[in-house]
């Protein structure tokens, strides 16, 4: 590549009016050296042809009070120019942006355009923060599928559409903190269209979500592991300064669970509100949904039975294969989990050491679950041939493993024409706890059997449920006890 040449000019005119440049008389003394009080140092640097092979005219820059300022700055040029290396596109790139430097500006930062071209964007302009989220995440490739969609849902339904333009080494807390802000404003003007007399406001927030603390809390944490990502790049270090770590929030309190008293039961039959958005029924409407679900859905009866008297998840109950369920012994190994990938279905291990267990049975659900198993029998002998050996222990009666969505959505149909108040599936894991600590448990009970990390999350969710619940009993075999039941033979 060309070095360029270096020399003063000035903007005297001659007779005529025509500029002098580097004729001009004035720029030298006497004896031939250079005026140090006339005219400006600069050079004059050939650039690449463009893209369709014409030449274009050389970068002029005279600005400069010394010829040490005009070798530096033509050495910032050449070395943004070095970057395109033999990629004709990106040296066309590079000189457009050099040609777009104002006389008198100082010449683009050659680390900053390095990390754009390293990583795809055009030279010419700064990387948006859109840009790069959209990059990190295509770029998270080993992460489970279910975390990339949430960091995905929080991109595109968040961040990008608040902070997308600002460029990414501009990114500041105000930035972020007039986000959040702008969140909560929308939060209020949903909730009070929602309070409004006037139907047709009403209908204009139909459908409409509110971003609570905790969603707030994971925008956050996303973007904060983003722009962290930006930071510890060794070769191509986008960002000096986090802005995410430093951005306050209210705490994101988890919602107490609440029993259905006969109290709360009256004030959601006349309103259709719930006092809490975790509800936990008595033991007498767990029993009351437990025959009714063995009336009218023999088929995913036992899958409720064990995730109310035993806190399973949902995934983890249709997780379960014959290998980890040992009815002799009575004992059950949680070590997989059935869960979904927006519709999509997929086994994967549980979420943590915690969660990676094994527990006891108690009598009620190992009983439901014999029965289960001679029904399954039935179901393989009628289909003969074509019965699936998937191994999985709760199965459709075609042999196929359960849909999570199917279950959750035939849990809501049950409880719904039980004419039960409404708790969602997970919440059967909230009674299980419950009842389990009102037989006599302690906490720790507690904690192993709902595979809690710490004894401080148990302690957090159930105890004031438990002290709502006053339900005082020995410790009994197990907490299924505490739910009623129709006294019947178990049908096979």
């Amino acid at each position: 590549m060309a070095e360029g040449s270096i020399h003063k000019t000035c903007t005297c005119r001659d007779a005529d009016g025509k500029k002098l440049g580097k004729r001009c008389p004035h720029l030298r003394r006497a004896g031939g050296a250079w005026s140090s009080h006339h005219g400006k140092w600069g050079y004059q640097l050939e650039l690449p042809r463009r893209v369709d092979g014409s030449r274009r005219s050389p970068l002029r820059r005279y600005t400069f009070d010394s010829r040490d300022d005009a070798v530096k700055d033509r050495g910032q040029a050449i070395a943004l120019l070095t970057l395109a290396g033999d990629d004709t596109a990106l040296a066309t790139e590079i000189a457009d942006l050099l040609k777009k430097v104002k006389a008198g500006d100082p010449m683009p930062d050659r680390d900053t355009i390095a990390k754009r071209v390293n990583t795809g964007l055009p030279a010419s302009v700064d990387m948006t923060l859109g840009e790069y989220l959209r990059q990190w995440l295509e770029s998270r490739r080993t992460i489970e599928p279910s975390t990339k969609r949430i960091y995905a849902s929080h991109i595109q339904n968040h961040l990008i559409p608040h902070l997308g333009t600002v460029p990414l080494v501009k990114l500041r807390v105000e930035h972020i903190s007039a986000m959040f802000t702008a969140i909560t404003d929308n939060n209020t003007a949903i909730e009070i269209a929602r309070q409004s007399g006037d139907p047709q406001i009403r209908a204009t927030v139909r459908g409409a979500r509110t971003t609570g603390p905790s969603t707030m809390q994971r925008i956050r944490a996303t973007l904060r592991k983003a722009l962290n990502d930006a930071m510890a790049r060794s070769n191509n270090r986008l960002i000096d300064f986090n802005p995410a770590k430093h951005v306050e929030l209210p705490s994101a309190k988890q919602p107490k669970p609440r029993v259905w008293t006969d109290r709360a039961v009256t004030q959601w039959r006349e309103t259709g509100t719930k006092p809490s958005p975790v509800m936990v029924w008595t033991p007498q409407q767990a029993g009351a949904f437990l025959d009714y679900a063995q009336d009218h859905d023999i088929a995913l009866y036992p899958v409720f039975v064990g995730i109310m008297h035993r806190g399973m998840r949902r995934g983890e109950a249709l997780g379960l294969r014959d290998s980890t369920v040992d009815l002799d012994a009575a004992l059950v190994t949680v070590d997989l989990q059935r869960t979904t990938v927006g519709y999509e279905a997929v086994d994967k291990k549980v979420k943590s050491e915690a969660g990676n267990r094994t527990f006891a049975l108690d009598s009620f659900t190992a009983a439901a679950w014999r029965a289960y198993l001679a029904r399954r029998a039935r179901w393989q002998l009628a289909s003969g041939g074509s019965w699936p050996d998937t191994g999985w222990f709760f199965v459709q009666p075609d042999g196929e493993k359960w849909h999570p969505d199917t279950v959750s959505k035939r849990f809501d149909s049950l409880v719904r024409d039980a004419g039960l108040p409404p708790v969602r599936l997970h919440d059967l894991r909230h009674c299980a706890a419950t009842y389990l600590k009102a037989s006599g448990a302690d906490l720790t009970d507690v904690k192993e059997l709902l595979g809690h990390s710490t004894i401080t999350i148990t302690s957090n969710i159930y105890t004031s449920v438990i002290v709502e619940l006053q339900v005082e009993r020995d410790k009994a075999e197990a907490a299924a006890a505490l739910v009623p039941r129709r006294r019947r033979t178990q049908a096979a």
